[in-house]
């Protein structure tokens, strides 16, 4: 019963979430001012080229996750990888974050690797990302510094930008420290209940064999580089609609416009999950080409819809074709699989 319920408010927060925010999308915009700008305004030739690109961002993320489960088993098929990523992306879409615990599920069943310690390799890949997104962040900071501090509250300045990104990065790091989880547990956990701590305690020790890889140091330096290519090819997609919406002569906007907007899509969605990001992105997009570039409303949302658009139906349609591929009969791991993490 407790789960039925925990499944019914996560649905409800998400699906608030998306309404909520499609609902400040949308509500000073005339709905024949953004279907003119998306039928008359729009080269989709553009959109269209940029989904390789899409499913190559996603091609190399497998690459990533390849290097993560080395120190736990070599795996051979990149493909079986890709695979899984792409069952991740079109769960999502239904299921906010519900990919995230199919995706360990399809790869261990294949490779007969252990979940917790497949789950474990996808915990630290998502640490990677906020470190590296705070990377990114901080090279489009100094690239953009005047254009962004424009748009924040006055209070707020360049020390406290690169102050608060650095704590970011280092409570991530700390996450990834088996003694500090140790003594989280131990010192908050623990005190409230002892069966939960120990609970909780098996189950790291269970993802520490994931977390092998951070005891290589020679792959720190591939991770680095395979980590800012995802997030390159992320940023590519937007700088090729860019072309479809003629924003280069009319506005000037470069690639580094297209990192600061991808890097501002990825903390609104990492913050505020929604089914497949809907309606938070297109908010976050929508005021960021508005206040950063003075883009119009309608064309910003358009613009947003276009982008998402595109890479949500690319990702679904290749996902459930790798769903069918996998034998896959639900979006949900099987019952010994989620006992084994609970």
């Amino acid at each position: 019963m407790k789960k039925v319920l925990g499944s019914i408010l996560q649905w409800t927060i998400s699906i608030g979430l998306m309404v909520g925010a499609l609902y400040f999308a949308f509500k000073d915009i005339a709905f024949n001012d953004i279907t003119n700008v998306l039928i008359n305004e729009v080269n989709y030739l553009y959109p269209f080229l940029s989904i390789p690109v899409i499913l190559l961002s996603h091609y190399v993320r497998a690459i990533r996750w390849k290097t993560f489960l080395d120190p736990v088993k070599k795996v051979d098929s990149t493909w079986n990888l890709f695979s899984a990523v792409m069952i991740l992306y079109a769960v999502n879409t239904i299921i906010p974050r519900g990919g995230e615990f199919l995706r360990p599920y399809v790869i261990s069943k294949r490779e007969k690797i252990s979940y917790s310690s497949t789950f474990a390799t996808i915990v630290l890949e998502r640490v990677i990302d906020v470190i590296s997104l705070m990377v990114v962040f901080g090279i489009i900071f100094v690239l953009l510094s005047e254009e962004i501090l424009k748009i924040l509250p006055a209070q707020v300045n360049q020390n406290s930008i690169i102050i608060l990104s650095t704590m970011i990065i280092v409570v991530a790091l700390l996450n990834l420290y088996p003694p500090f989880v140790d003594f989280m547990l131990r010192y908050t956990v623990k005190f409230f209940s002892e069966s939960l701590y120990e609970k909780l305690k098996d189950l790291f020790d269970k993802f520490k064999k994931g977390l092998y890889i951070l005891k290589s140091p020679s792959k720190y330096f591939r991770i680095a580089v395979e980590s800012l290519l995802i997030w390159v090819l992320y940023a590519l997609p937007l700088f090729i609609t860019f072309y479809a919406f003629d924003f280069q002569s009319e506005l000037n906007l470069g690639f580094q416009d297209s990192l600061m907007l991808v890097v501002v899509a990825g903390i609104a969605v990492t913050i505020a999950p929604s089914p497949g990001g809907a309606g938070v992105y297109h908010l976050f997009m929508q005021q960021s080409m508005v206040n950063l570039y003075n883009v119009d409303a309608s064309t910003a949302l358009a613009f947003a819809t276009v982008v998402h658009g595109f890479s949500v139906i690319s990702q679904t349609v290749v996902g459930f074709m790798f769903f069918k591929r996998e034998g896959l009969k639900s979006m949900i791991p099987k019952k010994e699989v989620q006992e084994e993490i609970i």
